[in-house]
């Protein structure tokens, strides 16, 4: 370290820990206030996501007349960094800083990228729109980095964020504040579909801007509240001079439990069946059963209730001793009659069965995400919690870009061949599009519960969970 390093750091090491927005001890204790504050940056992650995936996707689709596997592409571009999660983690893990902070300056540095992408996003969509005078591809260039910075931050904030509640919590309740975290994610999504449904009830473009840009200075203010006094300085876990594993033998110690690997591919088998439908349940409602803008972002809210009551339900499971593994499998189950549901809701002419169907693929990939994620946990014992957590999320992640990107081609694709006739007289309109899409994840969910399967069989051979290790509300911290 130069010496004009070394002066600056240690000026700021003199400054009373009143005036600096982190924990001036570590506390044995978690209370349930604290971990509710430390949240609110998955707020704002379920906040981005429903811009991304929800409000965002069908106004560029319908509205501004976009191809859906352009869309599609820049909806799956925030997922580039999603290979990294593990990394991120590792890199947290081992983070070098005089001041003693390993988790903070990345949540924070991810937080910029969040506001930056969002910031930019409304000028992108002013060019789509239209409402000037330079090149197109003007427009699409600006709404692809937006989306690339938004993705950036969302998983460089959450991994960082998840890993800082696991150094928080007790051994004990270690899974249940990960799992409540996700549990705040999805209330964030609720409460975000709901607000922009309701703003954007009188849809036009200035209001669409307005609501972005109001979104990148609340994504601020949450993370700012979420980070303040919650990370204690410790230089020794930070020192320069201590040794710290490669990511590589990290990561070879990671994998090199057969089950593991299992659990990592069932996870992200899963993650794509539940998500290749993101970009497209907003215009199959639309362009399918003619639903309004309002309507189909409280698609979304429904979605993500349905999650909840998953969560709910996995809660109480839990807590009796339930296995995960099978708790993903019945989530698993579950996606195979949602899909169904909106399958058949386009000939029954049912906007009832296709919202039924958008609040069943929430509860089943409830239960698929916490059952996979209680697993992962039990992993994560045994290793650095930041890189366990960052493999969990970026299998997940990846697996969901590509789905994405692979659900939208394959809608325009078929819709392309059913509108030219090709497809034969009963295969016409854009339902075929969407139909075939929703077919492959019914095919995806099948190959998820062959994978699950033997490690449930494996797990109940196993003595039964013990009460300290139980998983329920009342074991929550505070």
């Amino acid at each position: 370290m130069t010496p004009e390093r070394r002066t600056f750091a240690g000026m700021w090491m003199t400054v009373g820990t009143k005036f600096l927005p982190f924990a001036d001890a570590a506390s044995a204790q978690f209370p349930l206030g604290r971990l509710l504050r430390l949240s609110l940056f998955q707020v704002s992650v379920g906040m981005a996501m429903v811009l991304l995936t929800g409000t965002l996707n069908r106004v560029m689709i319908v509205e501004l007349g976009v191809p859906a596997w352009l869309v599609a592409l820049m909806v799956a571009l925030p997922l580039v960094f999603a290979p990294l999660r593990a990394l991120i983690g590792h890199k947290s893990d081992t983070h070098t800083s005089v001041l003693g902070w390993r988790r903070v300056p990345f949540i924070w540095f991810g937080s910029m990228f969040q506001f930056g992408g969002l910031a930019l996003m409304p000028f992108a969509l002013i060019l789509l729109s239209g409402d000037s005078t330079g090149p197109a591809w003007i427009g699409h260039v600006g709404a692809a980095v937006a989306f690339l910075l938004v993705g950036a931050g969302i998983h460089t904030t959450q991994t960082a964020g998840l890993a800082l509640a696991s150094d928080l919590a007790t051994d004990e309740t270690r899974p249940r504040v990960v799992v409540l975290l996700y549990v705040m994610l999805l209330a964030g999504m609720v409460a975000s579909s709901l607000i922009f449904g309701w703003l954007l009830s009188d849809f036009n473009t200035l209001i669409l801007i307005k609501v972005i840009q109001g979104a990148a200075v609340v994504t601020m203010v949450l993370n700012v509240l979420a980070l303040w006094k919650q990370e204690a300085r410790d230089p020794s876990l930070t020192r320069a001079d201590r040794e710290t594993p490669s990511f590589s033998k990290t990561w070879a110690q990671l994998v090199q439990d057969s089950r593991t690997v299992r659990l990592l591919i069932a996870a992200g088998l899963g993650a794509a069946a539940f998500s290749m439908q993101d970009v497209l349940l907003e215009p199959y409602g639309a362009e399918v059963l003619g639903m309004s803008v309002a309507e189909t972002t409280r698609l979304t809210a429904l979605s993500a209730f349905g999650s909840l009551m998953g969560f709910a339900y996995c809660s109480g499971q839990l807590s009796e001793g339930g296995e995960p593994h099978r708790l993903a499998g019945t989530g698993a189950v579950a996606g195979v009659f949602a899909f169904a549901l909106v399958v058949f809701a386009y000939p029954a002419a049912s906007v009832a069965a296709f919202c039924f169907g958008a609040f069943l693929i929430g509860f089943g990939g409830g239960l698929f995400a916490v059952g996979t994620l209680t697993a992962v946990m039990a992993v994560a014992r045994h290793h650095d919690g930041g890189i366990a957590l960052g493999a969990w999320g970026a299998v997940t992640a990846t697996a969901t870009g590509v789905a994405v990107a692979v659900g939208g081609a394959m809608r325009d694709v078929v819709s392309g061949l059913a509108e030219s006739g090709r497809l034969g007289p009963a295969l016409t309109g854009p339902a075929p599009g969407y139909g075939a899409v929703y077919h492959f994840e019914i095919l995806l969910l099948f190959a998820t519960l062959i994978v699950i399967g033997p490690l449930a069989r494996h797990t109940l051979a196993t003595p039964a969970t013990t009460p300290s290790t139980k998983f329920g509300l009342a074991a929550y911290p505070g």
